[in-house]
């Protein structure tokens, strides 16, 4: 593994972890001024500045984007919905694209109405098909752009509302159907990362017993990207009450471990959904405490 002790050159930060300092601009400063190399975006915080002063700050600062948040959300209830899903995919494919992201994330989306608390349907396995069918299309596009999706499965906890995909085996499964098109070895033919991949969230996936033998199975290729948090117990709010690395339960270094085992070199990306605890701290505060969790705890 490497060493994180000395310094924090592999860490990012996922903006949402610092919802409460403001604008996208504002969180841009702030990970500069601590000397943050990597960010990860999420599309409502870069439409609200918009997209071309974003790339403008990236550029100048010379940040690397470890992922852009987020595509998905593909079922729907009729062909006009679906339709529209693929057509918001495309525009965050170009937006990721833009900002030289490493990849595009996907959170696939549960049953339709789920999120805004009015569920149309009770049917998973027509979600779930409308997520394969969904990414088909999407990775067609993405492909000929040159941008990496990665599928984040979420805890099953998420399964009605945000995403229908929550193992690291079901995303793999979808990898291997839709863009099998890698080496013996678990390599890209090119040599670069595979076109489908997964994004692994410690918060999502620490629970499952089969989590060290998927990320082996997703190899070098597949692995597009490390989020880091914690959980902790007990937990007050299952979406926006998420720990700072080193106050819960998951063993992250250990996960980090698997994932650099299989060949993953990139960021870890402290992504914190914390509404009465670090949404609420100044901004300089949270990201001096995730490098110094980054150092200590990743």
């Amino acid at each position: 593994m490497r060493d994180f002790s000395a310094d924090h050159r592999w860490l990012s930060i996922n903006t949402a972890t610092l919802r409460g300092a403001g604008t996208l601009d504002t969180i841009i400063e702030t990970c500069v001024r601590h000397g943050v190399r990597a960010i990860s975006p999420w599309r409502d915080q870069v439409h609200a500045i918009g997209l071309e002063r974003t790339a403008a700050l990236v550029h100048s600062h010379k940040l690397e984007l470890s992922g852009y948040c987020r595509g998905g959300m593909f079922p729907a209830m009729d062909a006009a919905g679906r339709r529209a899903a693929l057509d918001d995919n495309r525009r965050a494919v170009d937006e990721a694209r833009l900002l030289e992201a490493t990849c595009l994330v996907l959170v696939v989306g549960g049953l339709p109405g789920a999120l805004a608390g009015a569920p149309q349907s009770k049917d998973l396995f027509a979600a779930r098909r409308d997520v394969h069918d969904g990414i088909a299309a999407t990775l067609e596009y993405a492909r000929s752009v040159g941008m990496p999706l990665a599928i984040e499965p979420l805890h099953p906890m998420y399964a009605a509302d945000r995403a229908c995909v929550n193992t690291m085996e079901q995303a793999l499964d979808l990898c291997e159907a839709l863009d099998p098109r890698l080496d013996g070895d678990g390599t890209a033919a090119s040599g670069a990362l595979a076109a489908l991949g997964v994004a692994v969230d410690v918060y999502h996936v620490w629970w499952d017993p089969k989590l060290e033998a998927q990320i082996a199975r997703a190899g070098l290729a597949r692995l597009h990207a490390l989020h880091v948090c914690d959980w902790l117990v007990p937990t007050r709010d299952l979406l926006n009450d998420r720990g700072m690395m080193g106050d819960g339960v998951i063993e992250i270094a250990r996960i980090r471990g698997w994932m650099e085992r299989a060949g993953f070199a990139g960021y870890s990306e402290a992504e914190i959904f914390s509404a009465e605890n670090w949404w609420k701290r100044p901004a300089d505060e949270v990201v001096a405490t995730c490098i110094d969790r980054h150092r200590s705890a990743v």
